[in-house]
């Protein structure tokens, strides 16, 4: 019986199993009744049925592996991680990032191309990421058809149906050419997500939120961009616009959605132009061509006393930033990141200590992600795994032999 027609007390009971199946490694009926709390019967009749689409396999039994002596050996099952792949894509402003990674998320593959924003246009940034995506296919030694779900991170708001809204200049039409049509002949499933919203899965996945329900992520580089993660579920809005800082322009000691970086950078030289950096810190003899983000935080983390003055010195616009998510939609915890993150440390600890005077309610933790540069492409991929996991039954390669013949 194919999955669209099943009845939904037996959809049911193979999305139950299908999901116990996902996280666990060898397990048996008995494991499947008590963790799902079907009858012998019907826990059997599934697992037959979820071996004969091809998403577990049979294992060696209880007694073959020394586990069992007496009686009938249970048979034991495995979820085939193997039998498709999801695509995870960071499609920055500057770059684009595909990991290949199987059914669990275990990454196989991954290839990175940069692209030069000036020369951008929608045809242009389709073809590349369509070429990493195949780059990195090869490299994980599989193919288009092995593709189970895909996940494309954009720096721009992502409705519900993988769209962006007109942006006056045409960036967001830029930044997202339509992802989810162009890579619908390579995916049974396509997710397109703003790259912020997929740094709050990441986050909520593997990161800093792991158990958390109330956060966001906030990418803090070039740009802040915020994943708003409330009440257990990610924040959209009608148009995706859910984290949207242009608001930031209009609240009082941030001024604008200029991230982290661009502001360690005009401290940086503020600092120098007014000669109170220590005589011998070396940001004093650094050309200004040279003084970048990195830098500044790299002689901070050093412990060289004009980095850490200069890092200081942001740490009150990123009070501001957490104070005005604390204050909206009273989070637990603002996780900055981002590759900003490594090295936030400082501009972290002052804004903490700016924090207490800007709230009523209590002030959210601020933390830095260790998820590092690769957060969005994390992001993706982990959203990819949920997408297969949800609707697996519902996809042709999953379908019952008699099914996937008739294909």
């Amino acid at each position: 019986m194919d999955a669209t027609t099943t009845p939904s007390l037996r959809r049911h009971s193979l999305d139950a199993v299908l999901r116990l199946a996902w996280s666990t490694d060898a397990f048996t009926a008995s494991d499947v009744i008590a963790g799902v709390g079907l009858t012998r019967s019907t826990a059997i009749d599934v697992l037959d049925e979820l071996t004969q689409r091809g998403l577990l396999n049979e294992m060696p039994n209880a007694r073959a592996v020394g586990e069992y002596s007496k009686g009938r050996p249970a048979r034991r099952f495995g979820f085939r991680a193997d039998a498709g792949v999801v695509v995870g894509v960071d499609a920055g402003r500057g770059h684009i990032t595909a990991a290949v990674a199987d059914l669990r998320g275990d990454v196989l593959a991954t290839s990175r191309l940069t692209v030069d924003p000036e020369r951008d246009s929608p045809d242009r940034r389709r073809r590349a990421a369509e070429a990493t995506v195949s780059a990195t296919l090869t490299r994980a030694q599989r193919t288009r058809a092995d593709i189970v779900a895909m996940c494309v991170g954009v720096p721009a708001p992502v409705d519900r149906d993988g769209r962006s809204p007109v942006h006056y200049d045409r960036f967001w039409e830029r930044m997202n050419p339509g992802f989810v049509d162009s890579f619908a002949a390579w995916s049974p499933i396509v997710r397109v997500e703003n790259d912020a919203s997929l740094a709050a899965i990441a986050e909520r996945a593997r990161g800093a939120a792991v158990g958390c329900d109330d956060f966001v992520a906030l990418l803090a580089g070039e740009r802040f961009g915020a994943g708003i993660h409330l009440d257990g579920r990610l924040l959209r809005g009608k148009h995706g616009g859910a984290g949207e800082t242009v608001a930031f322009d209009r609240v009082e000691g941030v001024g604008s959605a200029e991230g982290l970086a661009p502001r360690c950078v005009a401290a940086a030289h503020a600092a120098r132009a007014a000669g109170t950096l220590p005589p011998d810190s070396p940001l004093r003899r650094l050309a200004a061509e040279e003084v970048d983000a990195k830098t500044v935080l790299d002689l901070a983390a050093s412990g060289d006393e004009g980095a850490l003055a200069v890092a200081r010195e942001v740490g009150p616009a990123l009070a501001g930033v957490v104070g005005m998510f604390g204050s909206l939609f009273d989070v637990d915890r603002v996780i900055v990141s981002g590759a900003i993150a490594a090295g936030a440390a400082p501009i972290i600890a002052a804004a903490r200590d700016a924090l207490p005077r800007a709230l009523d309610l209590p002030a959210p933790a601020i933390v830095a992600s260790t998820l590092g540069a690769d957060i969005v492409s994390i992001g993706a991929v982990a959203a990819a795994v949920d997408a297969a996991r949800e609707r697996a039954l519902d996809l042709p390669a999953f379908g019952l032999p008699a099914a996937r013949s008739r294909a």
